[in-house]
């Protein structure tokens, strides 16, 4: 039988379920487990794709094209285990199915309600996934919210249902609290306590309990928190904010032997923990010497999680390079009142532009990519930063003034990027736009050639345009590098500017791919190229 493990967060939202769901994937995976991570996701929407990320954070894309919450990233980067459509559950799809099932009387006429109907659809999507590969031993699924939450309940009556159906040594309840800190340094175990009575009001009482704090929790907190709690003392683990990196995580909870309780509530024995990895991240993280400092010239910088698996692939190839890299934030908009883009760019080593859609702060990414140009200064765009590369080479070198994105000015008359045809008569924006891995086939010679060293690659995407194929003579003529393209050559997937130390644009996303352990090998050599330039 497959053994589960659901992880619950309590007190308030923002602790760090999905670094800790991760971390526990990674530790299970380290004694020689097969882990599938799953999400639960409370909103309504059917997925993520069509949210704003001041709302929700960035989009993370499967290769299937799912459009997911952001926590799949943290799985991917902290596991092994296959990503898929079926990783994510919403409210929203659970809800659109039962819905659907109902009007084609699958229900036989009956009353249909959240239990069973719900809850049975939501356990029915965590077994699937169970199935899918005859290896799995371990699924962990993290359910978010808090508790006490209403849109969370379901979610949480399903793992009831689980646990009472399966027996406790087969699933497992962490769950994820809050030890506030209050003046004078004190640690207050009161919100954690009310957070697992929530839980065991709904049926539930957490196996695991891992306290959020500011520091590594002490023997009497810990047996407080034991005695009231009902929780084994054992099983009270301390998650303390942690001022190096979040793939430290797995290391603090080794050495608190969390995987060895959990192993041992489950019953599971296995070979002893191979954390080399994660202790090589360590070494290399705090072997880094020198900095540089790299401009994101993008549209959603006030939060964080807009670019979250950007930011960690920067740091992913930090690390490879053995530098420090400074991530400087630079709303586009702000460009675009300047008349000169040296007050705001000047000391910057290498300029990134991101992802983005919509006219807001498309003149300011036009600027910083012009100035990178000219100053050769290296230069990554991803997918809107590699249509901001096409629109400056033929607006300041091709000198078509007009040059633009029908995105941006369906009547301008050099359409240089345009709408991909598939996309035409779109009018649902949900999980329409070109979604998930494609392959790419690489030009000899180029610099993404000689990032990833062999033809064909496979990179996930999401967009709605592309490179004009009609101005595709003009540009390379004028000499521009068309370096990559789709498998039928209908789509240009990279360009590269000529002469120029590393100024690289691709229509894909690499950035979902990168791992703490294995960097994209696109960041890899964009950091590394600014390195060198400096040094």
């Amino acid at each position: 039988m497959n053994k589960f493990i659901f992880v619950s967060g309590g007190v308030c939202s923002s602790l760090g379920k999905g670094v800790a769901a991760s971390s526990i994937g990674a530790l299970l995976e380290s004694r020689g487990l097969n882990v599938r991570m799953m999400k639960c996701d409370p909103y309504i929407n059917v997925d993520a794709g069509t949210m704003s990320p001041y709302q929700h954070g960035e989009v993370y894309v499967t290769d299937d094209g799912a459009e997911t919450d952001l926590d799949l990233g943290n799985y991917a980067r902290f596991t092994k285990g296959r990503l898929t459509q079926a990783n994510s559950i919403t409210t929203g799809q659970v809800y659109e199915s039962v819905i659907r099932k109902e009007r084609e009387g699958q229900y036989l006429g009956r009353c249909v309600q959240v239990i069973p109907h719900i809850t049975d659809e939501i356990k029915n999507r965590i077994q699937a996934v169970a199935k899918e590969e005859n290896d799995t031993d371990v699924i962990i699924i993290e359910i978010g919210g808090t508790v006490g939450d209403i849109e969370s309940i379901p979610f949480l009556e399903a793992a009831r249902q689980m646990i009472h159906e399966c027996g406790k040594t087969n699933v497992l309840s962490v769950h994820l609290t809050l030890i506030p800190e209050v003046g004078g340094g004190e640690l207050k175990t009161k919100p954690t306590q009310h957070s697992v009575k929530s839980m065991q009001e709904i049926g539930i009482q957490p196996d695991i309990l891992i306290c959020r704090a500011p520091v590594m929790l002490d023997e009497p907190t810990l047996r407080k928190i034991s005695l009231f709690t009902n929780v084994d003392l054992d099983a009270v683990f301390s998650s303390p904010d942690i001022n190096t990196t979040i793939y430290e995580e797995p290391i603090i909870f080794f050495d608190q032997k969390l995987d060895q309780i959990i192993l041992r509530k489950m019953g599971v024995e296995c070979r002893h923990a191979e954390m080399r990895p994660w202790n090589s991240v360590m070494e290399r993280f705090n072997a880094r010497q020198g900095k540089v400092r790299i401009g994101i010239v993008g549209k959603y910088m006030e939060l964080h999680d807009a670019y979250k698996s950007l930011y960690e692939a920067l740091f992913h190839a930090s690390l490879e390079c053995g530098v420090e890299a400074e991530l400087v934030k630079i709303d586009s908009s702000t460009l675009e009142e300047l008349d000169n883009a040296d007050a705001v760019l000047n000391g910057i080593n290498g300029i990134l532009v991101p992802g983005g859609y919509g006219m807001r702060g498309i003149n300011g990414m036009l600027k910083a990519a012009a100035w990178a140009r000219v100053n050769k200064i290296p230069y990554f765009g991803i997918s809107l930063g590699m249509q901001i590369m096409v629109i400056d080479w033929a607006r300041n070198i091709l000198n078509w003034s007009d040059a633009d994105s029908t995105e941006f000015n369906p009547g301008t008359k050099h359409p240089v990027v345009s709408l991909l045809e598939e996309q035409v008569n779109v009018t649902n924006y949900g999980g329409s736009m070109r979604l998930g891995a494609f392959e790419t086939v690489i030009e000899d010679e180029t610099l993404i050639w000689a990032a990833y060293g062999e033809k064909q690659i496979w990179e996930r995407h999401r967009h709605r345009y592309e490179f004009s194929n009609q101005y595709r003579q003009e540009m390379a003529s004028s000499g521009l590098k068309l370096a990559a393209f789709n498998s039928a050559r209908t789509l240009v997937e990279c360009v590269e500017w000529p002469g120029h130390p590393w100024g690289v644009g691709v229509q894909f996303q690499p950035e979902f791919k990168s791992k703490p352990t294995a960097a994209s090998p696109l960041f890899r050599d964009f950091v590394a190229i600014v390195k060198k330039c400096i040094h």
